[in-house]
C-alpha cells in the first residue's frame, strides 16, 4: 500500500557550493561545498531511494514500475512511463553559478535525446545583497550577444535582480540566467540535466582548469528578446493555496500552514509533492497514514490519494503536481 514517501537526498558537491544545505536544511553531510540536494529524481544514474516506511531501500523507478498510474497518475504515466517527470532540488550558491540556459524540448530531443528544461525558483533564504540573473537587460541579437561574449563584457547585457526570502521566478527554456552568491533556492524543473554554460566568471577548479563552456550550442537556443515574464507576483494568505506557477510541465503553489489545511485534489490526476521551505508539521492521507515533515524535507504523495491534510502551526510548503 502506498503512503507519503520520503527519499534520501542525493547531494552534489559543486565548485560554487556551500554549507547551507547542512546548516539550514539539515542535509546529512560533513562537506562544506555541497551545492545541490536532489530531492526526487530518476535523472541518469541519480535514482531516489525511499528513506521511510515499508518501502525503505527501494528506489523510485522500482515503485513506478510496480504502481504505475496509482503513483504517478494515469495521464502522467502514459506520457512518461517509468521516468519521473520532474527533478526537484534545493540549491545553495556560496558563489555565483555559471551564466547558462537550457534548450527547449525540440532542441534537447534532437541533440541529446532528452527533455528540455523549463524551471522555477523559490527563494528559501537569501543573504543581504544576494542576486539572480534572469534574462537580458535589453533586446539583443545573436551578433551583438556574441560580440559582448567574445569581448568579456557579457555581464553588461544581463538583467540582475535583487532577491529576498519568498521571492519566486519562472525560467522558460532559452532564457539566460544564473543563481547568485548567497541564495538558497528550491528548484522545480523538467526531468532534464541539459545545461548550456556560456560564462563562468573566469574561474578555475582546484587543478587550474576552466569548466567547459557550450557557447556554440547556446546560440540557437537563446531567447534574445526581453520579456517581463519571470518575476512571480503573488499574495500569500494563511492556510490557502496560492498559485506561483502553472505550465504544461508543472504547477506549483505555496501554502502557509498555521492550522489544519485539507487539500481536495480529486480533480488532479497526478502525484503531489510537498517541499517544506519553513517550519515543520505533518502530512496525512487516509485515516492513519501520516508523515512528519521538517524544513528542507520533501514528501511525495501518490496520485491515488485525493485528499491531503497539512497540519502545523508555523509551516510553509510548496505544493507541486502536473495538471
Amino acid at each position: 500500500m502506498l503512503y507519503p514517501l520520503k527519499f534520501h537526498p542525493i547531494l552534489h558537491e559543486k565548485i560554487w557550493g556551500g554549507n547551507k544545505l547542512k546548516t539550514i536544511l539539515n542535509k546529512p553531510t560533513s562537506k562544506n561545498n555541497v551545492g545541490e540536494s536532489w530531492e526526487i529524481t530518476t535523472v541518469n544514474n541519480n535514482i531516489s531511494v525511499v528513506s521511510n516506511g515499508d518501502y525503505r531501500g527501494e528506489n523510485l523507478t522500482e515503485l513506478i514500475k510496480k504502481y504505475k498510474g496509482d503513483l504517478l497518475g494515469a495521464k502522467v504515466y502514459k506520457e512518461f512511463g517509468n521516468q519521473f517527470p520532474l527533478l526537484i532540488k534545493f540549491i545553495d550558491a556560496k558563489e555565483d553559478l555559471s551564466v547558462q540556459l537550457h534548450p527547449n524540448d525540440q532542441l534537447a530531443k534532437t541533440r541529446h535525446n532528452s527533455f528540455g528544461k523549463t524551471e522555477m525558483w523559490y527563494v528559501v533564504q537569501a543573504d543581504i545583497e544576494a542576486q539572480l540573473i534572469v534574462g537580458f537587460n535589453k533586446n539583443t541579437s545573436r551578433k551583438e550577444y556574441n560580440s559582448y561574449l567574445e569581448n568579456g563584457k557579457i555581464t553588461h547585457l544581463l538583467n540582475f535582480e535583487n532577491i529576498s526570502k519568498g521571492d519566486s521566478y519562472f525560467i522558460n527554456s532559452g532564457k539566460i540566467h544564473a543563481i547568485g552568491a548567497g541564495a538558497l533556492i528550491a528548484e522545480i524543473q523538467q526531468t532534464s540535466d541539459v545545461t548550456y554554460r556560456v560564462y563562468d566568471w573566469d574561474r578555475k577548479d582546484d587543478n587550474g582548469n576552466a569548466r567547459e563552456l557550450h557557447t556554440d550550442l547556446a546560440l540557437d537556443a537563446l531567447d534574445y528578446e526581453v520579456k517581463e515574464d519571470f518575476k512571480i507576483n503573488y499574495k500569500e494568505l494563511p492556510n490557502q493555496s496560492t498559485n506561483l506557477a502553472s505550465c504544461e510541465y508543472f504547477t506549483t503553489n505555496v501554502i502557509k500552514v498555521t492550522e489544519k489545511v485539507t487539500r481536495d485534489l480529486n480533480k488532479i490526476d497526478s502525484f503531489k509533492i510537498y517541499m517544506c521551505v519553513e517550519g515543520n508539521g505533518k502530512i496525512k492521507i487516509g485515516e492513519d497514514s501520516f508523515e512528519e515533515i521538517n524544513g528542507g524535507e520533501t514528501v511525495l504523495i501518490p496520485a491515488i490519494s485525493k485528499t491531503v491534510e497539512l497540519i502545523g502551526d508555523n509551516m510553509k510548503v510548496l505544493e507541486i503536481y502536473i495538471k
